[in-house]
């Protein structure tokens, strides 16, 4: 499994009291209600229609009447905190339940791009713009040095599930990736899972031939503003291009709060305030757990990480996840109507790392067994602690 489980800048917790009296006042509230950046809005009753944001996120006042512990969120912000996260959002049922830190911010969510990639290859599957079953001699892909006879008979299924069976340098990837790298033709395409930003990589490279269209222009088209994502900048969305391979890495520069509504698309399958946005059985497909990863505790499916139910994970529901470098985290836990995202800066993440003021992993998922512990149970099975010698799943992207 590729390295790069690093850290975000360390936020001061120096505003203590202060701190403690915002959440007081309310979850979304902030020391000044004037500052607020959600809308108050009635707590959504169990059953009821689903809830969507509108222009602004709604939020509660009053978290308890959701069944959330006031006492326990403000336990999970103070160690999010002092741990450094950069930004929390805690939605469930559709309207924000917590949150805290710059959930404005658009910040690099590294590998987490993959996630949102997986919804344009939704969109234009649906439409027949691609196949999934198209090999890659199918769709023309090649590099230099030119891919072999055998790693051209790749197909995109095993391109989005990271088994392509093609060991190719790619762009934007970690030192640690590269010494791990297997050997060119050591395995048939589908047979070997070794997550590989070249699969990644390509895949952009297909989708935007597919569209037509830049990446960034057809992710802002289809998937930001009809979602209405507040802080969506396409200016400050980048390509990384290296000599190594014609295919560059795409950075996604989101914020926890637009990261938010993407989970919630997920969480109302691709669906959103009436709108179809992903096609009927592709949020099911690409959640399904497509393969075991050996030494992971989750499973792999289109582009997302799953947990299985009863597996070794943070609850003993089935949810599943975006993961990137630096703690870069989006879950989705449908059973329990609960999305959390959870970002850091990650910019200058290789100096953070060895300077030791990057975020450990384990603490984002502590931070997560914590949100759950501070929110109403989904059934009576209690949450399962986590064993320390396990790790987190799917800890080193």
């Amino acid at each position: 499994m590729p390295a790069g489980g690093v850290r975000p800048r360390r936020h001061a917790a120096a505003l203590g009291s202060l701190v403690l009296a915002a959440l007081t006042a309310g979850a979304c509230s902030g020391a000044d209600p004037a500052a607020r950046r959600c809308r108050i809005v009635p707590p959504p009753a169990a059953g009821a229609a689903p809830v969507f944001p509108a222009s602004r996120w709604g939020c509660v006042e009053r978290p308890e009447a959701l069944g959330w512990s006031r006492s326990g969120l403000a336990a999970v912000r103070r160690f999010s905190e002092e741990a450094g996260a950069a930004a929390v959002v805690v939605v469930h049922r559709g309207v924000v339940v917590a949150e805290w830190g710059e959930v404005d911010q658009p910040v690099n969510v590294r590998s987490a791009r993959k996630s949102l990639l997986n919804a344009l290859y939704g969109i234009h599957a649906g439409a027949g713009r691609v196949r999934l079953d198209a090999t890659l001699a199918e769709l023309a892909i090649d590099d230099h040095p030119p891919l072999t006879a055998a790693e051209r008979r790749a197909r995109l299924t095993d391109l989005l599930t990271s088994r392509s069976g093609i060991y190719h340098p790619a762009a934007y990837e970690h030192p640690k990736n590269r010494r791990r790298r297997p050997p060119r033709g050591s395995h048939p395409p589908g047979t070997f899972f070794y997550y590989n930003n070249w699969d990644f990589n390509a895949l952009g490279t297909i989708l935007a031939r597919a569209a037509g269209a830049d990446l960034f222009a057809d992710f802002e088209r289809r998937v930001a503003r009809p979602l209405g994502m507040e802080d969506w900048d396409r200016s400050l969305m980048s390509y990384r291009r290296e000599e190594v391979s014609e295919h560059p890495a795409y950075l996604f520069r989101i914020s926890a709060r637009d990261l938010a509504r993407f989970g919630l698309l997920y969480l109302r399958d691709g669906v959103w305030r009436g709108r179809r946005i992903l096609p009927p059985g592709w949020v099911e497909a690409s959640t399904r757990a497509h393969l075991a990863v050996p030494g992971e505790d989750a499973h792999y499916g289109y582009l997302w990480w799953v947990v299985p139910a009863d597996g070794a994970g943070a609850v003993p529901e089935r949810y599943f996840y975006a993961d990137g470098a630096g703690s870069q985290y989006l879950w989705v836990l449908p059973e329990r109507d609960l999305v959390v995202a959870h970002l850091t800066d990650t910019d200058y993440l290789p100096v953070k790392t060895v300077l030791g003021l990057a975020m450990d992993d384990e603490k984002a998922w502590e931070l997560l067994a914590m949100v759950v512990e501070a929110g109403p149970p989904s059934d009576d099975r209690r949450l399962r602690p986590r064993s320390p010698a396990a790790g987190a799943p799917g800890s080193a992207r």
